[in-house]
């Protein structure tokens, strides 16, 4: 596997292994190794009768260091062990030195809570499959939390896996599965979802259950299942939500729930999915991309959408007036995202309400600016 995945098992087999440090720093964007990362210390460490009492998912954008170190020195009271995720890891890194902060990391951590265990999310960096292209200012970005934090912290560098990770990943988990993939389907998965890992892994299970007790995949089930699918579900949502009709924008969520179970890691992979697809028409927009045949420029490898769906997505985004509209849009679905990982009691109804304020037209004047300090 590639340096992400390598990366992500070496920590998993230390939270395994129970030879843990007092924190850790997951760096980059790759979500799916983040959930193979969360999952793994949530099966070890976190006991689902006491999930209330030793899981904590705070951000630095509400909550300030000080207050994240303190919850960490104190013992529980019912649980014998602690984690704490702490995502908004950007904002110590602006807005002054912040002396005090670093003074405050440094001496927890030279005299830790043995019953706690702080993970810094620092979803702001992008690590490409090959680290030696990041761009400059995620290497700065980087530099800064490794010159930091590194002396306390394991970091484990989330970098983005390419298509011979994807293709690994299949074929590894198909044997696993004891399902038969054949070779030429699953390049076809690789390359028709950009070796987005967490479409590829919602996708191969559809497969597999669509295959059946037949324990084999063949390239017309992908092209069957996969790429209709992805039409008439998540552009098909956007679409409705780009155009502000939001009857149909939520029958279509509906359907996209049904065809799901509905679990902790089904709808966050519905939401990071609707973030990726909003992240890329922020770029076409911004980049005023009018063709598909411009499209590939404009975004990256490993973050470009599947061919059949380029001209559907600049159509979407050439609705929204200004970046700010789709800057809203992306803001509305954090929110999401850090209400779901809160353990709602409704996740569907999370998911409806989003719906809801997505499909509202953008306010203007003194009332957007309210609202805009309110999502703040």
């Amino acid at each position: 596997m590639g340096a992400g995945f390598a990366a992500a098992d070496r920590f998993v087999a230390e939270v395994h292994g129970n030879n843990l440090r007092a924190g850790y720093v997951l760096l980059g964007d790759e979500v799916f190794l983040y959930e193979r990362c969360r999952r793994a210390v949530l099966e070890t460490l976190v006991p689902r009768e006491l999930r209330d009492f030793c899981l904590s998912d705070l951000d630095l954008a509400e909550s300030n260091i000080f207050e994240v170190l303190d919850r960490a020195r104190t013992p529980s009271l019912i649980a014998p062990f602690q984690v704490f995720f702490v995502r908004g890891l950007k904002a110590l890194y602006t807005r002054g030195a912040k002396k005090d902060e670093f003074a405050a990391i440094d001496e927890y951590f030279r005299s830790p809570n043995p019953q706690s265990l702080i993970l810094f999310v620092a979803d702001h960096i992008r690590i490409p499959s090959d680290p030696r292209r990041m761009d400059m200012e995620d290497k700065n970005r980087y530099e800064r939390i490794r010159e930091t934090l590194g002396d306390w912290c394991g970091m484990v560098e989330l970098a983005r896996a390419d298509e011979a990770d994807a293709l690994r990943w299949i074929s590894s988990e198909s044997e696993r599965n004891q399902v038969h993939f054949d070779a030429d389907a699953a390049r076809e998965l690789a390359d028709a979802l950009g070796a987005d890992m967490m479409l590829i892994a919602s996708e191969w299970n559809k497969l597999v259950l669509y295959a059946g007790a037949k324990r084999q995949v063949t390239l017309g089930d992908v092209e069957t299942m996969v790429l209709a699918a992805k039409q008439r579900s998540l552009y098909e949502l956007t679409d409705a939500i780009s155009a502000k009709d939001t009857r149909r924008a939520l029958l279509l969520l509906q359907g996209l729930l049904n065809a799901s179970d509905g679990a902790e890691d089904s709808a966050i992979g519905h939401l990071y999915m609707l973030a990726r697809t909003f992240r890329q028409m922020l770029v076409i927009l911004e980049k005023n991309v009018r063709d598909s045949r411009a499209i590939w420029q404009a975004l990256w490898q490993g973050f470009r959408m599947p061919p059949f769906a380029a001209d559907d997505l600049i159509r979407q985004a050439r609705r929204y007036k200004s970046s700010r509209e789709i800057t809203r849009a992306l803001r509305l679905i954090a929110r999401a995202d850090l209400e779901l990982r809160s353990q709602p009691p409704d996740k569907r109804l999370v998911l409806e309400r989003l719906v809801f304020d997505l499909t509202k037209e953008a306010k203007t004047g003194r009332e957007s600016l309210a609202q805009y300090a309110m999502e703040l």
